[in-house]
């Protein structure tokens, strides 16, 4: 089976997802067409031998819907020859659309693909799309469907994550983000996203808050009790868990992951596409693996799934030099820290979504960018992206430098 290697990788910095962020005018096709072509133009990419683009997003509706990843390698000038389309598997749909696009070239039907994601938060609204989960019987019962929030408050609750814990961690990726941006750690993956006179819109990721402490964090009232109270989502959660009395409420806005808009590609490809690119790889992609979880806690697919790809990779936690791990809320990091004893050290080094913000769609793809130049500035060679996601699933992808 041919190996898939990653050749580069390109984002956008995060704009706040609301109307008076910087992004708001832009449309996810001119996100998303923003990163294609970056991707394009640094690596002189000739796209006569580009197979596919797969890009994630997770609310494809309005201007966003119609299979953007195809729309956007046209607008993009990729040529009419280069086929795209779009997938969702929620908050995983960036890394999923990478490995997606790995495992063409790993099958040895392509030769070189992108994947990567895109998400416009500020035009088009979480649960946009719609969609059965939350208002069928038949499934959202059978599920004991739950907000993402109540169900981060559950874990908190069942795995004994206080306020102070979640938003100490809040409090670290703000700091680490901060540092990394003053450090230039961004500077070579993220590509500024322009107007159409070529004026910078943004460069720099505008979500970040620097100075949160926790003082600041302790004046933030928790922001799922009353739909876990008033809404009866703390009985459901009670009904999943019987070993968990009253659900405590923890999470707020300042450690859960910030509402943003973005787009991230990714290049894929084989050995020999890749010199036919003229390209030298940066990174294999070892093993990659997806898996369902419970779906009231929701959100502990990253400990479930990480077990499934070691043991495809033949690896143990300990072979993993670097870990990204989607912060969602701040318990879904500490759940991971607990189930494998890591060193919180070798954890989304930078920030996280947290700090930086979460393109839902986009930020897989996102966080693998973001190890892999961890992984070149400080010369290790492993590293693990997972995340969580909406029904109770996990994602994992692990790749090393090469």
């Amino acid at each position: 089976m041919p190996d898939a290697y990653i050749y580069d990788h390109v984002r956008t910095p995060r704009g706040r997802g609301k109307p008076d962020g910087s992004l708001h005018e832009v449309t996810a096709l001119r996100l998303a067409e923003t990163a294609l072509r970056a991707l394009k133009d640094r690596s002189v990419l000739d796209t006569t031998l580009v197979d596919d683009v797969v890009l994630g997003c997770v609310d494809p509706v309005g201007e966003a819907g119609g299979d953007i990843a195809r729309a956007a390698a046209l607008v993009a000038d990729y040529g009419t020859h280069v086929p795209g389309v779009q997938i969702n598997r929620f908050c995983a749909s960036g890394l999923d659309a990478v490995n997606f696009a790995a495992a063409q070239v790993m099958s040895g039907q392509h030769d070189m693909t992108v994947g990567g994601g895109v998400e416009s938060m500020s035009r088009i609204g979480i649960g946009a799309s719609g969609g059965a989960w939350p208002v069928d019987p038949a499934i959202a019962i059978k599920s004991y469907f739950m907000p993402q929030g109540v169900s981060a408050d559950l874990i908190a609750t069942k795995y004994g994550f206080s306020r102070d814990e979640c938003d100490a961690y809040a409090v670290e990726s703000q700091k680490r983000a901060a540092r990394s941006w003053e450090d230039g750690r961004f500077k070579n993956a993220v590509v500024p996203v322009r107007d159409v006179n070529g004026l910078t819109l943004l460069a720099h990721d505008e979500h970040m808050r620097p100075n949160t402490d926790m003082q600041s964090l302790a004046a933030l009232k928790p922001s799922f009790v009353q739909m876990g109270q008033m809404g009866g989502f703390d009985a459901v959660a009670v009904d999943a868990h019987p070993d968990v009395e009253a659900v405590e409420h923890v999470h707020h806005a300042g450690n859960s992951s910030g509402i943003v808009d973005g787009a991230a590609a990714v290049l894929i490809g084989s050995e020999e596409a890749g010199a036919a690119a003229g390209l030298k790889p940066r990174a294999r992609i070892r093993a990659f693996a997806n898996i369902g979880s419970d779906p009231a806690l929701m959100l502990t697919g990253p400990v479930d799934v990480t077990r499934k790809v070691l043991k495809r990779a033949s690896m143990s936690i300990g072979d993993i030099d670097l870990f990204e791990v989607n912060e969602a809320f701040a318990a879904v990091v500490l759940r991971f820290l607990q189930a494998f004893d890591v060193d919180p050290a070798k954890v989304n080094v930078n920030g996280g979504a947290i700090a930086l913000g979460h393109p839902l769609g986009a930020t897989g793809a996102m966080i693998l960018g973001t190890v892999l130049d961890e992984l070149e500035r400080t010369g290790k060679q492993t590293a693990l992206v997972t995340l969580c996601i909406g029904a109770g699933m996990g994602t994992a992808t692990i790749i090393e430098r090469v």
